[in-house]
């Protein structure tokens, strides 16, 4: 390891991706991209963006991999917003897809009031969402997902993994983009 304070001691993903994951793209694909993101994170609200750029140029050759890690001592809605995200996972993975989105392109709107509206902009079963929410049942989940990210030396948002390997290059479009095709060409 260089002495460079800002990466990370450990580099590779502790917590392999499973069925239990959120994800997109074929799970037999040749790259798999994962993010540890904070839905408040303006930064994670840069990148989404760009990984949709990356999804849909890689195409089946991608599967995106999304993992909450809320920063809960500077994004005083991050954690409600992880967990109304998961409240829309509990009725379908396409709908904490939605979810996912809808959180990304709203940050300035992650209130308790404005996550349930999107929840009803969503068609989500109202009740449903109300009740998970409300009880806080995804909770155990997220906390999983955090520890699970910080065995694997995440500190900050957004932090990729690209096959396992922690990616600590700029993650804006044509960097990524030529990480994601060196592992491409390389497992072909």
């Amino acid at each position: 390891m260089s002495g460079d304070p800002t990466r990370s001691a450990v580099s590779q993903l502790v917590v392999p991706v499973t069925e239990d994951d959120h994800q997109q793209g074929p799970d037999d694909a040749p790259v798999t991209l994962v993010e540890y993101g904070d839905y408040q994170c303006s930064y994670c609200g840069q990148a989404y963006p760009l990984i949709k750029d990356v999804q849909e140029q890689f195409g089946d050759d991608l599967r995106f991999v999304f993992r909450n890690f809320p920063l809960t001592s500077i994004h005083e809605y991050a954690q409600h917003a992880a967990e109304a995200a998961e409240a829309a996972g509990g009725q379908g993975e396409e709908e904490f897809w939605s979810m996912h989105d809808l959180l990304y392109e709203n940050q300035d709107a992650l209130d308790d009031e404005s996550l349930i509206t999107y929840a009803e902009q969503l068609g989500l079963d109202p009740e449903r969402f109300r009740s998970d929410f409300a009880s806080h049942a995804f909770e155990d989940r997220i906390h999983e997902q955090f520890v699970g990210g910080a065995r694997s030396g995440v500190n900050g948002t957004p932090t990729f993994y690209i096959n396992g390997e922690r990616y600590d290059g700029s993650w804006s479009p044509s960097p990524l983009s030529t990480a994601i095709q060196r592992v491409l060409s390389s497992s072909r």
